[in-house]
């Protein structure tokens, strides 16, 4: 089996063709212009070392080089062979707040900033388990499924902002009660949620939630970002400049404040743990230290072919037929030259 792994260098070989037409415009300009100089005849005694078939040759070792370089480039790799692996790990499924208030700057730079920042840190860590984002305010929106993607996941972490979800509040019993009818119970895999959130003004029927968890026989481990004294929320223009806090029907300044009692109960009454939101730790770290304690289970199993390279066959050409290409001048060789010279004595 080959496959070439970076296959738009190919379309480079679109290059040869234009590049033929190109000689073939200059070398008929170049022949008119000398012809319009001076007669054929003359051209041996004007110009007696130059050597069109050299010219001719040159160029097609550089256009054969070009050919060996774009497929070396676009790396032609042979599959040597084909494995089964085994897929093990845990289901996750993260719940990320991304009301207005978590553009609160009391974790810096702000808590969605940072919740984002370790979710990516996370995402580096894994291998094998699979992960799932659900971004929730005053509704809950699956992100990405869980997925072993983690290229794909990183890239939808990176689009998320508190614009995610138009709805304003915080539906935290619609996102748990998402991420349950999200997972796949027919796979024996270890099922766990990470609530990140600062709790405030939490919507739906919490202990109803609760108790579908404990049904599912899945973990919940909850994170409080946020402090409980309160702090404003900034207003950003469209250029990212603050422009003000946001303020309440009265013209008073918003606090918003973390509920961690909330936050705590989750995690309690589900078997998970309860972390407060700092600057300085990693708390998604920690309960991934948690989770690795668990015996991974296998959920399937995938085919992989395992490729090698072989652009080495095609750069080694090109190289050395550029070099040949250096070392060949446009000049006719001794012989050649010694040749002509007879011819012009003799007539």
């Amino acid at each position: 089996m080959i496959r070439f792994e970076h296959i738009e260098f190919l379309y480079g070989l679109l290059l040869i063709p234009l590049l033929i037409a190109l000689y073939l415009y200059l070398h008929k300009r170049q022949t008119k212009l000398i012809g319009q100089f001076s007669d054929t005849i003359l051209h041996t005694v004007l110009m007696p070392a130059y050597s069109g078939l050299k010219k001719h040759l040159k160029f097609g070792i550089f256009l054969t080089s070009i050919f060996f370089l774009m497929i070396a480039l676009a790396n032609p790799q042979v599959g040597t062979k084909v494995e089964e692996v085994k897929q093990v790990g845990f289901d996750v499924y993260i719940l990320l707040d991304v009301s207005k208030s978590m553009q609160a700057e009391d974790i810096k730079p702000n808590r969605l900033e940072k919740a984002k920042y370790e979710i990516s840190k996370l995402i580096r860590r894994l291998q094998g388990d699979r992960l799932g984002l659900i971004v929730f305010a005053g509704r809950a929106y699956i992100q990405f499924p869980l997925t072993t993607d983690y290229n794909a996941a990183n890239l939808f972490l990176n689009a998320v902002d508190v614009n995610s979800v138009p709805q304003q509040g915080t539906a935290i019993a619609a996102a748990i009660d998402l991420a349950l009818n999200s997972f796949k119970y027919d796979d024996p895999t270890q099922k766990a949620i990470i609530l990140i959130t600062d709790g405030e003004d939490h919507e739906g029927d919490i202990d109803a939630s609760i108790e579908k968890v404990k049904d599912k026989d899945v973990v919940i481990y909850s994170i409080g970002l946020g402090s409980a004294s309160g702090v404003p929320i900034p207003v950003y223009n469209q250029s990212g400049v603050r422009v003000g806090y946001k303020k309440d029907a009265n013209g008073e300044i918003v606090l918003t404040r973390l509920n961690d009692e909330i936050l705590k109960k989750i995690a309690a009454e589900t078997g998970g743990k309860y972390y407060h939101g700092t600057n300085t730790e990693d708390e998604l770290e920690a309960i991934y230290n948690d989770l690795a304690k668990i015996e991974a289970t296998e959920y399937g199993a995938k085919r992989i072919t395992d490729y090698e390279d072989r652009f080495y066959y095609f750069l080694a050409p090109a190289i050395i037929l550029l070099l040949i290409d250096f070392l060949i001048s446009y000049n006719k060789s001794r012989i050649a030259a010694k040749i002509v010279n007879m011819r012009e004595v003799s007539e």
